[in-house]
């Protein structure tokens, strides 16, 4: 359905131009907009002309002109006048609002075409008809995002979107939640993953600085058919679990530089708690203090090179030797030996995945 202010801007446009007042009524004979007073219109008069068989007809020196939606009546357009004239203003101004009808129910069709396409709600055979009624191409290569914002329904962050987005035609922008707002954007042919990231980065800083919105943006991968959108969109959103629970720093993630926390997160629990009893025995450290987890992020950054963290750490070599050696002794794991640190570093990543499924968060 369209907006009154978009009737009303419509009509208000039309009485510029050609100074010929202009009426919508429902069908019920109720005004939609106006720009002049239509009291002296009765309701009844325009009940009566909207159930008649005719298009258009002079009553009481108004045009009366019927405005269809698939062969219904949806409104009655009123022009003020009885000449040749007004008939013409009023016959533009009801092809105009027809027009605006077909246009705002295809944007509609669309979002909800996107949406079941999006949730696998659509049969293979329905999703080549109604993009090809929709005029949406079935071949083009496109990229899922999902922007998760902190605010429910953040409208601005929305609006800021579509701004963004508004040149592009081929782009589609919708919701299937409260907290998150999907861009489901196409990509010319030599466009890739790095540009794929660059359009990611880029609504990461707008939103931020227009919206004023903190938001965490994924991505799934670039698929060539329509009927691949909704494993896209999967995808970003398997990244924005993933990327919550292993890699918390990042605002932006893609799928496909998940590495191991992709497979972490589709482990069962079971076999994430066997793991850990195999690792730690009946000694798993329930929580490590923040010292001892920065001392152990920076020796993993640094290549397990002691006397490199020992200098970034501001720490005596021999103080960075007795947090490792007292680790060791509390775990069971030497993590200046590779094995052992790798073992560690996957212990870390699948605490925190078990902590996420058993609190919701992380």
């Amino acid at each position: 359905m369209i907006s009154s202010q978009v009737l009303q801007t419509s009509i208000d446009e039309l009485r510029a131009i050609t100074r010929i007042d202009l009426c919508v009524f429902d069908t019920e004979g109720r005004t939609v907009v106006s720009t002049f007073s239509s009291e002296d219109i009765q309701s009844e008069m325009v009940r009566l002309f909207a159930e008649s068989a005719a298009d258009s007809q002079v009553i009481q020196g108004y045009h009366f002109f019927k405005i269809f939606d698939d062969q219904v009546v949806e409104y009655v357009l009123v022009a003020k006048g009885d000449s040749d004239d007004t008939y013409m203003i009023g016959k533009v101004a009801v092809s105009e609002i027809q027009n605006l009808i077909i246009a705002y129910k295809e944007r509609f069709d669309k979002n909800n075409f996107i949406q079941n396409l999006l949730l696998d709600n659509l049969l293979l055979v329905d999703i080549y008809n109604r993009a090809k009624k929709l005029h949406i191409d079935v071949e083009a290569r496109r990229v899922v995002y999902v922007i998760e914002t902190k605010v429910e329904k953040d409208l601005g962050a929305r609006e800021t979107l579509k701004t963004l987005f508004a040149s592009k035609t081929k782009d589609f922008i919708t919701a299937v939640d409260e907290k998150s707002i999907i861009l489901v954007h196409e990509l010319k042919a030599e466009e890739g993953y790095e540009e794929a990231d660059q359009v990611a980065n880029m609504i990461r800083d707008m939103l931020n600085s227009e919206a004023m919105s903190s938001v965490r943006i994924a991505y799934g991968t670039i698929v060539e058919e329509i009927k691949q959108v909704s494993k896209s969109y999967k995808e970003a959103k398997m990244a924005l679990d993933v990327g919550k629970i292993f890699y918390s720093e990042k605002k932006v993630i893609a799928y496909n530089t998940l590495g191991i926390g992709r497979l972490i997160y589709q482990l069962p629990i079971s076999l994430c708690q066997m793991f850990m009893k195999e690792v730690f025995g009946d000694n798993i450290p329930d929580s490590l203090d923040e010292e001892t987890l920065i001392t152990i992020n920076k020796f993993f950054e640094n290549n397990l090179n002691v006397s490199e963290t020992s200098r970034q750490l501001f720490v005596h070599r021999n103080t960075l030797v007795y947090r490792l050696e007292k680790l060791q002794k509390s775990t069971g794991l030497d993590i200046r030996v590779f094995d052992d640190a790798l073992t560690f570093k996957i212990a870390l990543m699948v605490v925190s995945y078990m902590k996420y499924m058993e609190n919701g968060e992380y």
